[in-house]
């Protein structure tokens, strides 16, 4: 190992131990870090001011955006509260038809829309109902979570990783619903038995006042009808071009901004405040994540990794996805999905550059980033946040009540998943 390797590898080992620890905002950080790599690789001669902007992916920024001030838009018109007090209605407070409802919800609604959003819109309302019933939350709020990072792993604009890897891969809309739409159907099953059992007790729990939530009436959640329906068929213009970017050669982010363009003008809403709500923060942590990575390509420590995964590959390509994707979960679980994607992207690309068939190491690399998300509160940005909405409760989530469910979750949807894959393997190997 080079002391450019040993430079490179040091910043980013930092870098990522401070995001970890929480102490410091984990975007301060990530800028931090990158800008080290960047003087980093000035002063040893292996990574350039330029070579900094070359390394980040607009292509990623452009469709968070542009979704970003989608689903800001239809958060300011009640929509999320419509859907959660409706189905809350239709299960007529039962809570195991409820934890279905508001899971499914959820998961559907993580397909096309960002699930961290989805699950800060959903939860809140979720507490109300909740509260009005005389029931337990806890059930209720681990399935919207755990299911929100399940459904999201299905879609390219589902979850942050897909995004991450289908701009690298060069992914379609499309690639992503043939490979990955089969498999999370069947990890949405088993989630929703399997919190069936965990939670028999609170589940068993008869609402105290049913006729307190058949009281409410979901259109009194609409803030603004007119601008609703046109966010929506905007919402539902951008999702029909998902289907078509690969025809109509779009990519995926100039999607994304046609749906925000029609949107903005359409309804004209206060654009400083639509604006104001976009999550610059993590636009910027991963734009910061990029140019940090970037650096330890440079240096040449990710085509290292690359050659041993290469030779490990060469033996049997089949146990080498499952490795990843079992390992993909588990750093998932313990680190936020996004910067460990943003990290093993440059590998799997270095080993398509040796001639190593790649297709279904991108798969295997979706399915253990989305699904171990849910190992533990702190793999994904949704649990994060569900944890401390949660924490306004008389049941507030910890660590431990979280590994009574999400761990197991995490390990039998990871199973579901390596079955697909041995069993379909040249499916998933193909585009």
């Amino acid at each position: 190992m080079t002391l450019v390797h040993i430079v490179s590898t040091l910043v980013f080992v930092v870098t990522f131990a401070v995001i970890l620890s929480e102490r410091i905002h984990r975007t301060i950080v990530a800028v931090v870090g990158a800008t080290l790599m960047v003087i980093a690789g000035m002063l040893f001669g292996f990574y350039s001011q330029k070579q900094a902007l070359e390394a980040i992916d607009f292509n990623t920024l452009g469709l968070l955006m542009g979704m970003m001030i989608l689903v800001r838009m239809l958060e300011k018109t009640g929509f999320f509260q419509y859907l959660a007090i409706f189905v809350a209605r239709w299960s007529r407070g039962h809570p195991w038809y409820l934890m279905i409802l508001l899971g499914t919800v959820t998961a559907v609604l993580s397909m096309f829309l960002d699930n961290v959003t989805t699950v800060v819109l959903i939860v809140p309302v979720t507490l109300l109902i909740a509260q009005l019933l005389g029931i337990s939350p806890l059930p209720l709020l681990m399935a919207e979570t755990l299911l929100s990072n399940v459904g999201g792993t299905a879609t390219l604009v589902g979850d942050p990783p897909n995004v991450l890897i289908g701009s690298a891969a060069g992914f379609s809309f499309n690639d992503f619903l043939i490979h990955l739409g089969p498999v999370v159907p069947l990890a949405w099953l088993a989630t929703l038995l399997l919190l069936r059992v965990i939670f028999r007790q609170e589940l068993a729990q008869m609402p105290e006042d049913v006729t307190a939530v058949m009281r409410l009436n979901p259109a009194d959640a609409l803030h603004d009808q007119p601008a609703l329906r046109k966010i929506l068929i905007a919402l539902g213009i951008t999702i029909l071009l998902f289907f078509l970017h690969g025809l109509l050669h779009l990519t995926a982010a100039f999607v994304a901004m046609i749906g925000a363009a029609i949107a903005l003008l359409w309804v004209r809403p206060d654009v400083d405040q639509i604006l104001k709500d976009v999550e610059w923060g993590v636009l910027l942590f991963f734009a910061a994540l990029f140019v940090a990575v970037g650096g330890l390509e440079a240096a040449g420590v990710l085509s290292a990794l690359g050659q041993v995964l290469a030779s490990l590959a060469g033996g049997n390509l089949v146990v080498t996805s499952l490795l990843l994707l079992w390992g993909a979960a588990f750093l998932s679980a313990i680190v936020d999905n996004i910067p460990f994607t943003i990290a093993i992207i440059p590998v799997i690309q270095y080993l398509d550059s040796v001639g190593v068939p790649t297709t279904a190491l991108w798969w295997a690399l979706a399915l253990g980033a989305g699904f171990g998300g849910n190992g533990t509160p702190i793999g994904s940005t949704a649990g994060v946040l569900t944890m401390r909405l949660s924490e306004k409760t008389h049941t507030p989530i910890t660590f431990k009540t979280w590994q009574r469910s999400g761990l197991v979750v995490t390990v039998v949807t990871c199973l579901v998943a390596s079955v697909f894959f041995v069993l379909f393997f040249g499916w998933m190997s193909t585009r």
